[in-house]
């Protein structure tokens, strides 16, 4: 049987190489983005009694009514910006499928998508699967800004989609006030969306405040939020989140979801409903972050990695040039088969697989864990 593959230079994908690494040689895996501690007994006994009481079948294609009204009560509340519950936020099997659903309702053959690199390794393969073409823009190591004048020039009549992602997996920045400001100055009076991913919203250091695309009018009326409620609340196997968009939209994003997912885990929704109606489990999950993220970095600050504090997110960039100058793909899977363990290399996420010396890990443990893990790179 012959066929031409639609994602031709596509393979296995890094997290399942180091996951498979880590698994072989019994390392402390610090590399896929996943909390090893459990989400909250109280979400978990929500979501039982759900299907207890018979929530078991399909769930309305937009997601239940209830869950969608706490995410416009949660919106009105941090972001004093309004989106309907009916017409404007859909609930999606994460991040990821709600992702895809915006870039083929949208992205047409030859048109253009804007991505800043690195970038999560989703974007691109679905604007290849849709005929689209990916104008990455490359962000400098350590600090990633952007330099807007590039993104000016990069724009033109073909640009269909701008995808922002803050903050930044797996980089570890925020977008600032100043960049939100800037990209909507460059996409108004033009036919341009923005998708703007906003998994870590909550986790967010530092005293910084979360700068949403809805917090902006004009980018609001060309944007979509895309959230996880994995991330959020230590569950990510539920694969359960969410959009918001103007109607307009969100009726051309339903057309696609409807036929990709058609509905979302019922119980899982129910229990979300009636968890989101106390606004500290999400408020206070930064606090949490943060004390995991300075732990860490406390703990290694005697090796010889180098780093800059991660502004959000839940991941850690080592910069690890004065050890040794491999390849990073090269040195992450040395770490495991050596000192048991894993990382994540940056490169696989640059333009045409920049090498920096940076890996990710991600901090999203147990604090044992994280002083296992210190004991390992002080070693090195």
């Amino acid at each position: 049987m012959q066929h031409t593959s639609k994602l031709p230079h596509i393979g296995t994908n890094i997290f399942t190489v180091m996951g498979s690494l880590a698994l072989k040689h019994k390392a402390l895996n610090l590399s896929q983005g996943f909390p090893n501690f459990k989400s909250d007994q109280k979400l978990i006994d929500l979501v039982y009694k759900a299907m207890n009481d018979g929530y078991n079948q399909y769930a309305p294609m937009p997601g239940i009514i209830d869950l969608r009204e706490q995410i416009a009560k949660k919106f009105d509340s941090l972001y004093n910006s309004t989106y309907h519950p009916e017409t404007e936020i859909t609930i999606t099997a994460g991040a990821t499928q709600a992702i895809s659903c915006i870039i083929t309702a949208f992205v047409n053959p030859k048109d253009e998508v804007i991505i800043f690199k690195p970038a999560y390794d989703c974007y691109e393969p679905f604007v290849d699967l849709n005929g689209g073409k990916t104008v990455a823009i490359q962000l400098e190591a350590p600090f990633y800004t952007i330099n807007w004048e590039t993104v000016k020039e990069k724009i033109n009549s073909r640009t269909k989609m701008i995808i922002i992602n803050t903050p930044q997996n797996p980089s570890g920045r925020i977008f600032s006030k100043n960049d939100m400001l800037k990209l909507q100055e460059l996409t108004t009076g033009t036919n341009i969306v923005v998708l703007s991913d906003e998994v870590y919203e909550h986790i967010i250091f530092d005293n910084e405040k979360h700068q949403s695309a809805c917090l902006f009018p004009d980018l609001k009326t060309r944007s979509f939020v895309v959230a996880s409620f994995g991330k959020t609340f230590h569950n990510t196997g539920w694969k359960t989140g969410y959009c918001c968009a103007p109607k307009e939209l969100t009726e051309e994003f339903r057309k696609v979801h409807q036929f990709n997912v058609f509905c979302v885990n019922h119980p899982v929704q129910k229990g979300l409903a009636e968890y989101l109606k106390e606004p500290n489990h999400y408020l206070e999950l930064s606090q949490f972050y943060q004390e995991k993220r300075d732990l860490f970095l406390s703990l290694i600050k005697s090796s010889r990695f180098k780093f800059t504090p991660s502004k959000g997110t839940y991941f850690q960039v080592l910069d690890y040039s004065e050890i040794t100058t491999e390849y990073d793909v090269e040195y992450a899977k040395r770490l495991v088969t050596e000192s048991g363990i894993a990382a994540i290399p940056l490169s696989v996420f640059n333009d045409n697989n920049l090498d920096n010396k940076v890996i990710r890990f991600c901090f999203a443990k147990t604090n044992d864990t994280l002083k296992e893990a210190a004991d390992i790179l002080n070693s090195i």
